[in-house]
């Protein structure tokens, strides 16, 4: 593209094309290293293709000069020469906040090669006018442009677009990295600038494609009154609402975004089997003193640790014949359909795990479970974390009902006395597993 190099990928196969126009600022190769994001992907394969990219001056794609960033015309130059390189005719264009101005030109450009527009979280103005009360007044623009300097490459900012995700020190460093992967503080506030000049308004009547706007009812960056803006405006426009905070499609209510996504661009809205519901022992594992650690053995060091951390769990979950539902914080949520299995593979992942210097503890509950997919859901998923959020160093803490149900099994406990779970309700008899 006019001699630039744009970094992409692709993920799956299918009759649909779907391509992720980035926001301001992205780095594809990091994506792999943020969980939410790669699970949002996985969600739209089912519906086709994916594809998603690197704008010029970010991420992958070949650096520019600061006082030379791309227009959005060359921005949409870019995602053309992607669907080009992969042969791509026509394809559905899926965005998000500022990714919205590039998406809706290139449309209103290239109908022909547009099947669909699917706008979230997005705007088409984002400076407040006398016509236009929906956008930032003077001192919101630059309090933000003063913080993309200032915050950007710490994680602080996904704090408050992301509200809805348990944050801690690792996941806050590992969203602070990708940061500093995707642009310098210097390019973001360029690229910040850029956004807040850029005024679309005059394109969205041209926009002839079939296009969804969805917007988070409260969302923290970007107020719903931009949303209905664009869906008011695009000629014949699909608006939903949707609640919550969050300001990603990535976070929060995901399988209801790529619901609307799906029947929007298919015509055919997923059937929802019935919640598959069973009884299951839920296992919460997670590292004692993780920040601590890091810090003492530095970036590079940490991530090797962590991921024999992820492989040995695995192995002694497969072991015991439990089922990984995903990784939680620097821990692991597993279930087992045996409360005495799921004992014996908590004490060997922390046996294993003290071999590499790493101390865990761990939490089970047995109880009524929600199976959706690959995740599981309900009142004994949250009492298991609570359990576990009480445990010890090196301890396997267990509610009252998964003692009960190992009777006979040899195993041996100490009584932790009658604790409140936080956000569950009576109070509840708490056992240690004794080594």
């Amino acid at each position: 593209m006019g001699g630039l190099h744009v970094g992409y990928k692709t993920l799956s196969d299918g009759p649909l094309d779907l391509i992720f126009v980035p926001n301001w600022s992205t780095n594809v190769e990091a994506f792999d290293d943020l969980p939410e994001v790669l699970h949002y992907f996985k969600l739209l394969t089912r519906i086709g293709r994916v594809t998603y990219f690197d704008q010029p001056g970010t991420g992958i794609s070949d650096p520019v000069a600061l006082d030379a960033l791309p227009t959005l015309e060359q921005w949409i130059d870019s995602t053309k020469a992607v669907m080009d390189h992969i042969g791509i005719e026509r394809a559905a264009l899926i965005t998000m906040d500022a990714g919205g101005l590039t998406a809706s030109l290139f449309a209103a450009t290239y109908p022909e090669r547009t099947s669909a527009l699917i706008l979230f979280g997005s705007w088409a103005r984002a400076r407040a006018d006398i016509d236009y009360p929906a956008g930032y007044d003077d001192e919101q623009v630059q309090f933000l442009l003063d913080g993309a300097g200032l915050a950007w490459g710490t994680g602080a900012l996904q704090m408050v677009a992301a509200p809805s995700l348990e944050w801690n020190d690792y996941r806050t460093e590992v969203w602070a990295r990708y940061e500093r992967l995707a642009a310098s503080p210097n390019t973001q506030r360029a690229l910040f600038r850029l956004m807040f000049d850029a005024d679309v308004r005059h394109v969205l009547p041209v926009i002839s494609v079939p296009t969804l706007v969805m917007h988070r009812t409260d969302d923290r960056l970007v107020p719903i009154e931009q949303g209905r803006y664009l869906g008011e405006n695009i000629p014949g426009a699909k608006f939903v609402e949707l609640p919550g905070g969050d300001h990603y499609p990535f976070t929060g209510d995901v399988e209801r975004v790529v619901d609307e996504i799906e029947e929007f661009v298919t015509g055919v809205r997923p059937v929802v089997a019935e919640t598959d519901r069973m009884l299951a022992t839920i296992l919460f594992t997670d590292i004692v003193g993780s920040t601590e650690l890091a810090a003492r053995r530095g970036d590079a060091r940490w991530r090797q640790i962590l991921d024999q951390h992820d492989q040995l769990t695995r192995e002694q979950v497969r072991s015991f014949d439990g089922r990984e539902v995903k990784n939680v914080g620097d821990g692991f949520l597993a279930t087992f359909d045996g409360p005495a299995r799921a004992i014996k593979a908590a004490s060997a992942i922390r046996d294993s795990l003290r071999q590499i210097g790493i101390d865990v503890r761990a939490g089970l509950h047995t109880g009524e479970c929600e199976r959706r997919g690959e995740d599981v859901g309900g009142i004994a998923v949250h009492i298991g974390a609570r359990v576990a959020a009480l445990a010890g160093p090196g301890e396997i803490l267990v509610s009252g009902t998964v003692k009960d149900l190992v009777i006979g099994s040899g195993i041996d406990f100490e009584d932790r006395g009658t604790q409140t779970l936080k956000g569950v309700p009576g109070d509840w008899r708490l056992y240690s597993v004794k080594n």
